[in-house]
């Protein structure tokens, strides 16, 4: 069993090689997976498990507090235990704290190598908490195009420190900065929607992130009316994604209006972006299968 801190699993997951390994995952079938969400107020502790038959399955176990922010701390503490399996033992146990932020963004640029148009310029990071920066590495290695980035937050001075340390423009006027981008990456933790679909440009991208409960929103129905939708997986956003539940429950979007998971864009299954002017959204809700595929990049690369 091999011992995995935080800088060895930064140090092997680079975007490239991990975006690569979730295109190659996406090609194989999941065998099962599934997640636990236990919330004590604020606070919640996160449980999600994935197998790929013939590559191993795993858990990660995470716990949010947000309040840790007041006394210094990280918000969100986060482990992973990989298992073989061909006999179930232990392969590696893995702090998953750069696991977590890599793979996620990892997963919304591969979802973006399909949906973006291929001369975007402008990229939007809507949030600048712990995610934001990790977008835009992650997008600039599937659109090398990005040469403008914008940063939006409902505190401006966040905004403005976050751009400060990765050469980025803070803006405060987000319907303009929506209306500019070619690409926008939301990274809230809003329950009500912070990007309206009236501002959207033609053949503009949205990348919805940060929502992972049915409360949660960072789109209006205005958005899913006026994209092409596509998710992460069904199994979790159909469900437990507000930006699709709420519109699917509410009848403003029906399941057909999904066109298709990562899973079926990677192997070809359903197109992806068929015109520089329509409007693409993908809503990532995550998933135990990313940590999966993340992890075992990490244990080959150790040998």
């Amino acid at each position: 069993m091999k011992l995995v801190d935080a800088a060895t699993a930064d140090r092997l997951l680079d975007f490239p090689s991990l975006i690569e390994a979730l295109r190659d995952g996406h090609r194989g079938p999941i065998t099962d997976s599934g997640r636990l969400l236990l919330n004590a107020d604020a606070d919640a502790f996160l449980a999600m498990a994935a197998w790929q038959r013939g590559s191993g399955f795993g858990v990660k176990l995470a716990t949010v507090f947000p309040g840790n922010a007041a006394r210094g701390k990280p918000n969100i503490a986060s482990v992973y235990v990989l298992f073989s399996d061909a006999d179930g033992s232990v392969q590696a146990v893995i702090d998953a704290t750069p696991l977590t932020v890599r793979k996620t963004a990892a997963d919304s640029a591969l979802a973006a190598d399909y949906l973006a148009r291929r001369d975007a310029r402008t990229l939007l990071v809507v949030g600048a908490g712990a995610q934001a920066a990790w977008m835009v590495q992650a997008m600039r290695c599937v659109r090398p195009s990005i040469d403008r980035v914008l940063i939006w937050n409902r505190t401006p001075d966040r905004a403005v420190a976050l751009a400060r340390n990765i050469g980025a423009q803070a803006v405060t006027d987000l319907a303009s900065a929506v209306a500019e981008a070619d690409i926008i990456s939301c990274v809230t933790a809003s329950c009500d929607p912070v990007v309206q679909g009236a501002w959207l440009k033609p053949g503009a991208h949205l990348d919805l992130v940060g929502g992972y409960t049915p409360a949660m929103r960072e789109a209006d129905d205005a958005a899913v009316r006026r994209a092409r939708v596509f998710v992460d997986t069904r199994w979790f956003t159909l469900k437990d994604a507000g930006d699709i539940c709420q519109p699917l429950r509410d009848g403003v979007i029906a399941e057909a209006d999904v066109l298709g998971d990562l899973f079926q864009l990677v192997r070809g299954e359903v197109p992806g972006r068929t015109s520089d002017s329509e409007i693409t959204l993908f809503k990532n809700a995550g998933g135990g299968h990313l940590d999966l595929m993340a992890a075992r990049l990490i244990a080959g690369r150790l040998g």
